[in-house]
């Protein structure tokens, strides 16, 4: 199994990016795993919604490149399905199932996903109706697609 995390901008902090590194780490013993951080374009002071959107077609433009035929897409958009972890990790495994290899994520911008590649995912799935910063989300993330192989394999983390 492939799982791929496809996310506009960068983690900066060291704190952030140590945690990112632990739980790659800790997923590379469940699956073949990978981050990669496209461009985030820059947006101006007080932007229109005309501006918006083009930035958001811009990075999703970007993410599409990089999708595959056959891969099960999972995109995080707060207007989502919330799950448990427990039904994030049935997700995980009935993907499985079905003969897809690669899993990928996709975590857009800061002003979000376009229509179009909410469209295009499998699953539209929010972590919460909260706003959280990018960095903060991606560690969640990370944690949360950890604790999901933990549970498919019987294991007690998710307690």
């Amino acid at each position: 199994m492939k799982i791929r995390i496809l996310c506009t901008g960068r983690l900066k902090e060291r704190f952030y990016t140590e945690a990112a590194a632990e739980f790659s780490k800790r997923l590379s013993r469940f699956c073949e795993f990978e981050i990669l951080e496209l461009p985030d374009e820059k947006v101006p002071d007080d932007p229109s919604p005309a501006q918006i959107e083009a930035v958001k077609r811009t990075e999703c433009r970007r993410m599409e490149e990089k999708l595959g035929a056959g891969e099960y897409v999972i995109a995080l958009d707060p207007r989502g399905k919330q799950l448990s972890s427990e039904e994030l990790s049935e997700a995980f495994s009935d993907a499985m199932l079905r003969g897809r290899s690669r899993i990928t994520l996709l975590i857009g911008g800061s002003h979000g996903l376009t229509q179009e590649i909410r469209g295009r995912a499998d699953l539209v799935l929010s972590f919460s109706r909260m706003t959280f910063s990018h960095q903060i989300f991606r560690i969640m993330l990370l944690e949360q697609i950890y604790r999901a192989f933990k549970i498919m394999n019987g294991e007690p983390y998710h307690k």
